[in-house]
């Protein structure tokens, strides 16, 4: 029983360490695959039975991810967020109008679609951006990755996390909405004075001399018809409609068409974060059964120390493990926690290189096109934005 036992914590424990660094040594392992492996290994061990761990997966969750997925295929492929983008960028050709417009653009955007998806679809755009205006592009890349994470934060479904807490809290998506608005708005400006304090290129108000072509490719009949079912989808959120049967629904009248085969839009599904999410929720499951979550339970009793353990899981574990853990030590009637939770697994997420999803999309996608962000070149601008950013939730949220 003894041996059981220790075997239970030993692959719980290099489960959670695989999920940190993202990967596990001389393996060719996801953060999927690690929480699939390790789920499947618990399993086996008894620490949950078959029955138990699928209970264990919030059916809400996966639909709703699911969906929005499918949405955002769809408003990718009909040129919505490129054409999005040219319509910010007609307004100014300066070097400090270009940052404004792509931070406030980004961050809009990531508040109502999946930040993941305006992080993947705006850096390629952003570096042909800046080479076609002979623009140093760090200063406009951290920009991305910093405004897709902080206006994520003030909607159900601006990320994964959020999509959890709405999903475990109840709280209406408008209630949601309002309490955080302000948080991405301040969040947005401090984000604004840091790259200009850090980048004196970036302050130049004078027109840039290229020529950027602001044509982009619109594919009209799907573009019309997703602009209809996703403008209706936002209204059914804001009418209080279930979250995720509202986007079921929208998804499954994109997926009715003759214009686009559904491998195309299939094929942009993220799988590998459903089924990290799948894995995530039967760890958790295995946490709460062996009593694991005791040290947090004082620490989440104050506004400072939900804030700050939160912060510290997230950059630890990632953003989504460190709200699926926090989860059951608070009440589902109790709004503030719910909001502080949010705002903290979000936000930390600026801290460094590795502490979100869109930061890493950002780099590799940067890589891809031979232009590099280190990670002390992200740390000197991430540090003080977070800092800053979670005082300003705790203050407007406590």
């Amino acid at each position: 029983m003894i041996v059981l036992h220790l075997a239970i914590y030993g692959v719980l424990g290099i489960t959670y360490l695989g999920l940190a660094f993202g990967y596990i040594p001389g393996l060719r392992m996801n953060r999927a695959t690690i929480a699939l492996v390790g789920s499947a290994f618990l399993i086996a061990l008894g620490a949950v039975n078959l029955q138990e761990a699928w209970q264990a997966i919030d059916v809400n969750t996966i639909i709703f991810l699911l969906s929005m997925m499918v949405v955002n295929a769809n408003l990718a492929y009909a040129g919505f967020f490129r054409r999005s983008l040219s319509i910010l960028l007609s307004f100014t050709s300066s070097p400090l109008g270009l940052l404004i417009a792509l931070t406030f653009g980004s961050g809009i955007l990531s508040a109502f679609f999946l930040n993941d998806t305006i992080a993947l679809i705006f850096t390629p755009l952003t570096l042909s951006l800046t080479q076609a205006l002979g623009l140093n592009p760090v200063p406009y890349l951290l920009a991305i990755a910093g405004a897709t994470n902080i206006g994520s934060v003030c909607t159900l479904s601006g990320n994964p996390q959020n999509i959890l807490i709405g999903s475990f809290s109840g709280i209406p998506y408008l209630d949601f909405l309002r309490a955080l608005v302000p948080v991405a708005l301040t969040g947005l400006v401090i984000q604004l004075g840091l790259l200009w304090l850090l980048y004196p290129d970036v302050r130049s108000i004078q027109p840039c001399q290229q020529k950027v072509d602001g044509n982009h490719w619109i594919y009209q009949p799907l573009f019309n018809k997703t602009l209809v079912i996703t403008t209706g989808l936002l209204i059914a959120f804001a009418l209080g409609l279930p979250l995720a049967e509202s986007a079921l629904v929208a998804a499954s009248l994109l997926l009715i068409t003759r214009r686009i085969k559904p491998q195309r839009i299939l094929k942009k599904v993220d799988w590998n974060l459903l089924v990290m999410f799948s894995g995530l929720f039967i760890l958790t499951k295995v946490t709460q059964k062996l009593n694991l979550l005791q040290p947090f339970t004082y620490a989440v009793n104050s506004s400072v120390g939900l804030l700050g353990v939160t912060a510290i899981l997230s950059n630890l574990i990632s953003n989504v493990p460190a709200v699926l853990l926090l989860q059951p030590l608070i009440s589902k009637g109790d709004t503030q926690p719910w909001l502080l939770l949010a705002a903290a697994s979000t936000l930390a997420g600026n801290l460094t290189l590795f502490g979100s999803v869109a930061n890493l999309i950002v780099v590799e996608a940067a890589n891809d096109l031979g232009y590099k962000l280190t990670f002390w070149e992200h740390l000197r601008f991430g540090l003080p934005l977070t800092l800053c950013t979670l005082i300003i939730a705790y203050l407007c949220i406590h």
